[in-house]
């Protein structure tokens, strides 16, 4: 193949990129005025060339950070052998990550998908399937959390709380009680014997970067046991290392059923997962649920690659410190700001919860080269790649210090 064959196509400028959107692509985003065009570790470049520390990873996606050359190379060497054959074949891959899945999870089986939401309507489904099989066909309802977010399809989006996703696609699956993350008691009057499943975020992402309190965790164990209802535990966002655990839900002692894996698992291709138990598998048969694209060789060789760099090439571990470090920058960032209400998360995953609305916050750090977002209308959330560095961390909090200081001002 010839050089010229090898070389990048040319980066349109920032005005063509804005033009051709505004005219073709569906207006559901509202996007911020920068566009990317490459990418190294902890940083991202625009279309003119500026550096951007990215703490947010593309929504928890970019585990590995970014162009990472194991990954790229690994890409590279699939697409030239085989990208796709459909799940009507045996499949080279797949029990691999199956296989490294249970060993994590514990849960013996796995059904690949495409993404986080996907994962959460199939464990969804799974559920549903479960009770239709042992002949409990009141037991449909699901419990689910206040200010928990599980996707944006219809089985997800029913189980996720915030009205303004939920309303205008309405009705949704019916069925669905949402208790306070807070009130144990609610969760236990909550769940009966028409309860199919309780949907668990142990840290909800979306909604805040919020943990689950202990409590309300054994409460949720607790209901599960006395009316014999599945868990599913949502891990797209705070599972697969984020917190320097394989899993959060080990780490707080929840006993899921099923687990719904994404985000990271592919460290930026589309690659998820359905986790299933022995039980609940023994309800599935041929044909209860499929996917096109799930699971396809190019995702199953990323996700192998980043399974390896999580479980034998010190990621975890790398996760623990970094996190430790950035947790002890946040919280003496807090003690200088008086706008910081609370800090919450763990590992790589928290949110600076603020007095005010944190709306202005994301633009002024774009402005000063940082990469976070806004969610729960006044939280900053960060979730950073899981190979930053110590100094990167000390970086992105200078900066992210600065721009509180400008948006709000003060200091203690």
């Amino acid at each position: 193949m010839s050089e010229r064959h090898l070389a990048a196509a040319p980066v349109p400028a920032l005005e063509a990129i804005q033009a051709l959107e505004r005219d073709h692509v569906l207006q559901t985003y509202r996007r911020a005025p920068v566009a990317f065009a490459r990418g190294q570790g902890v940083y991202l470049y625009d279309t003119e060339g500026r550096r951007y520390l990215d703490l947010l990873s593309g929504i928890g996606v970019a585990s590995l950070g970014h162009a990472h050359p194991g990954l790229a190379l690994a890409l590279a060497e699939q697409a030239a052998e085989l990208v796709h054959t459909s799940n009507l074949f045996f499949h080279p891959l797949q029990g691999q990550v199956a296989a490294r899945l249970s060993a994590l999870s514990g849960l013996p089986r796995a059904f690949l998908c495409n993404s986080g939401t996907e994962a959460v309507e199939a464990c969804l489904k799974f559920a549903r399937r479960y009770w239709h099989a042992q002949g409990s066909s009141p037991r449909t309802g699901f419990v689910a959390f206040e200010h928990g977010f599980s996707g944006r399809t219809m089985g997800a989006l029913s189980v996720t709380w915030d009205a303004h996703y939920r309303e205008p696609f309405g009705p949704l699956v019916p069925g669905v009680t949402f208790v306070p993350p807070g009130n144990a008691d609610a969760v236990e009057a909550a769940v009966s014997d028409e309860t199919a499943a309780i949907l668990v975020e142990p840290i909800q992402g979306e909604g805040g970067v919020r943990p689950l309190p202990a409590e309300t965790v054994a409460a949720v164990a607790r209901a599960a046991a006395r009316h014999g209802a599945l868990i599913i535990a949502d891990e797209v966002q705070c599972g697969l290392g984020r917190t320097g655990v394989p899993f959060r839900y080990q780490a707080v002692g929840l006993p899921p059923d099923l687990v719904a894996v994404g985000k990271a698992l592919g460290g930026g291709m589309p690659v998820a997962a359905a986790l299933v138990s022995d039980r609940v598998a023994g309800a599935i048969g041929f044909g209860d649920h499929g996917t096109t694209y799930g699971g396809n060789l190019l995702a199953c060789r990323a996700a192998l690659v980043f399974l390896d760099a999580l479980t034998i090439g010190g990621l975890l571990a790398q996760v623990r410190e970094a996190g430790a470090h950035l947790e002890s920058g946040l919280r003496q960032l807090a003690l200088r700001r008086p706008v910081v209400r609370e800090v919450r998360g763990a590992g790589l995953m928290w949110g600076l919860d603020l007095h005010e609305d944190a709306a202005a916050v994301v633009p002024a750090a774009l402005d000063r080269g940082l990469i976070v977002n806004r969610t729960a209308t006044t939280v900053v959330r960060l979730l950073p790649p899981f190979v930053i560095s110590p100094a990167e961390i000390d970086e992105g909090l200078g900066v992210l210090d600065a721009t509180l200081s400008h948006v709000f001002g003060g200091s203690r």
